[in-house]
This record gives structure tokens, C-alpha cells and sequence, in this order.
């Protein structure tokens, strides 16, 4: 009987050590409620100013302005260039539609490019140096967490500052 209750008592501790260390990380969700976005519901404005023009952009959880997880997407014509640029938080990115080219370092350079086509997926770390442009309209899902940022290499790449 001692070794059942033994056994017993293990089996107890062990469900609510796990339900200690789950009940955290299920905490750490958004703390939105679910939501459901078909792709004719997508509100496109114009992309920030921090970006070349021509680019539309949709948010579609959270603020990319703020601290905090966010997803959004950006609709780029064809022929649209990002200068070699870099952002202080991590980025994740899927190209929905069309094709990506993303190159890493200091110096924009078409022929070392990586083509992510429709479907592809490419981490960056925060800091990383990087580019991307487009020879067709492309639509890429960006993910991270707030608030966004760009920094240019060249500060003269900065759509912002060129306009001054």
C-alpha cells in the first residue's frame, strides 16, 4: 500500500511541476483575442516613411511601433529596393506571393542575393546587415517583435532623411 501511495504522490508532484513550468509560456501569448483575416479583408496603406515609397503595408497583429510581438505585410512592386540597412530586433519573414531577393552585408549586390521564392522563410538576427529588392510584385508576412526599426548603412539610403 506504501509503495502506491508513494507512487501516487510522485505521480502528483510531477503533474504540477509541469503545469508550473507550462503555465508560464502559456502566458506569454499576445493576450488578444483570436482573429480570423481573409485575404480580401487585408488594409493596405502606405508603407512609413522609413521605407522606399511605393510599398504598401498591412498590420495585421499587434503594433509594430511598440514594444511587443507584431505580424505584418508588405505588398512591394516590382523593381523595389531596400539599401543595405539593419534593425535592432530579430525578424522573421515568408514570402506569400512573388519572389524576394535578400542579401546579407554592408554593400548591395544583386548577384549574391538569396532567392526566396513564394513559400520561403528566411531568420535574421537583430543587427544583421542585410538588403532585399524585387523584379516582380511580391508580398512578404514580416514577424518580430516591436517596436520595428530600420537603420540604414548609408545614412544617405534613408528615404527620411533624403526628403530633407
Amino acid at each position: 500500500m506504501w509503495i502506491a501511495r508513494d507512487a501516487l504522490a510522485q505521480l502528483a508532484i510531477g503533474v504540477l511541476a509541469c503545469a508550473a513550468v507550462a503555465a508560464p509560456a502559456m502566458a506569454q501569448g499576445t493576450g488578444s483575442a483570436p482573429s480570423f483575416i481573409s485575404p480580401t479583408d487585408i488594409k493596405w496603406g502606405d508603407a512609413p516613411p522609413s521605407l522606399p515609397r511605393g510599398a504598401k503595408i498591412a498590420v495585421l497583429q499587434g503594433d509594430p511601433g511598440k514594444a511587443g510581438p507584431f505580424v505584418i505585410r508588405m505588398l512591394a512592386p516590382s523593381g523595389y529596393k531596400i539599401a543595405p540597412h539593419w534593425h535592432t530586433q530579430d525578424e522573421q519573414l515568408t514570402v506569400i506571393s512573388g519572389t524576394l531577393y535578400v542579401g546579407l552585408g554592408d554593400k548591395f549586390d544583386k548577384r549574391a542575393a538569396h532567392t526566396l521564392p513564394s513559400g520561403g522563410f528566411h531568420a535574421l538576427p537583430g543587427k544583421e546587415h542585410h538588403y532585399a529588392f524585387t523584379n516582380g510584385r511580391t508580398i512578404v508576412q514580416i514577424s518580430g517583435n516591436g517596436p520595428f526599426d530600420i537603420t540604414y548603412i548609408n545614412p544617405a539610403d534613408d528615404p527620411q532623411k533624403a526628403k530633407m
